[in-house]
C-alpha cells in the first residue's frame, strides 16, 4: 500500500483526516445469533486482536461491554431493545433513515477524552444479500471495521477480505495496516495526514 492509499482509508467524507484506534481493551458482546454464529464472531475478534496485539477483555470497568454487535431482521427492532435510546441518541430518526435507505449495516463509535475509541455499536440487518454472506466472512469484515475508525468510504468499493486456498483472509495490506496502527510507538489518535506516512513506515519495516 502507498502512503496515499493509507491516507484515503482515514479521510472523512468532509475531507479531513482522522485516525483513531481503541484506547482500552475491547469487551465484545453479540446479540441475536445462535451459539454457532456467536463462536464465529468471537473467533473473529480473537483473530484480529492477535494480529493487532490489542487486548480483549471479559468486561470493561466503565461500560461493562464496550463493543456490542446486534443482528437484526428489521431496523424497527432497534426500538424494542431496552435502553437502546440511551446508547444511540436520536434513535427514532436514525431508524427512519436506515429504513428509508434500505441499509444493511450501521456502526457508531464513542470516544474517550483524548479521542481514542472507547465503545462501538454494530448493527447488521440480515436480509437480502447479507444472508448470503458466509458467517466467517461477515464476522471478520465487521470486526475489522470496528478495530479502527476507518473512513466512511474505506471499504465501499473493495472488501478488506480476500480468498486464499478457499479460506477467507484479510487482504495482506489491510492486515499489515492494522498491525502498524497498534504499534505502541504511534499515538492512538491523529488528525494530521502525515500519520499515513508513519503507518507506511511501520508497514515497510515489518516486511
Amino acid at each position: 500500500m502507498t502512503p496515499e492509499q493509507i491516507e484515503a482509508l482515514f479521510n472523512r467524507e468532509g475531507g479531513e483526516f482522522l485516525f483513531a484506534r481503541w484506547g482500552r481493551p475491547i469487551a465484545p458482546v453479540v446479540f441475536g445469533v445462535e451459539d454457532e454464529t456467536l463462536s464465529v464472531v468471537k473467533g473473529a475478534f480473537e483473530a484480529v486482536a492477535a494480529l493487532s496485539g490489542h487486548k480483549l477483555a471479559e468486561t470493561d470497568p466503565e461500560l461493562g461491554s464496550n463493543c456490542m454487535v446486534f443482528f437484526l431482521r428489521d431496523w424497527t427492532e432497534l426500538r424494542q431493545v431496552p435502553g437502546m435510546d440511551r446508547l444511540i441518541p436520536d434513535l427514532g430518526p436514525l431508524v427512519e433513515r436506515l429504513t428509508a435507505a434500505d441499509a444493511s449495516q450501521y456502526r457508531a463509535f464513542r470516544f474517550d477524552g483524548g479521542g481514542a475509541i472507547k465503545a462501538a455499536f454494530v448493527f447488521l440487518r440480515m436480509t437480502g444479500e447479507m444472508r448470503e454472506v458466509p458467517a466467517e466472512a461477515l464476522a471478520l469484515s465487521q470486526v475489522v471495521q470496528t478495530f479502527l475508525l476507518w473512513s466512511e468510504r474505506a471499504f465501499r468499493d473493495s472488501s478488506p477480505l480476500a480468498l486464499a486456498g478457499g479460506q477467507t483472509i484479510l487482504r495482506p495490506g489491510i492486515a499489515g495496516l492494522i498491525r502498524a496502527a497498534y504499534d505502541p510507538v504511534l499515538p492512538p489518535v491523529a488528525r494530521d495526514p502525515s500519520h499515513a506516512l508513519r503507518l507506511y513506515a511501520r508497514m515497510e519495516a515489518a516486511q
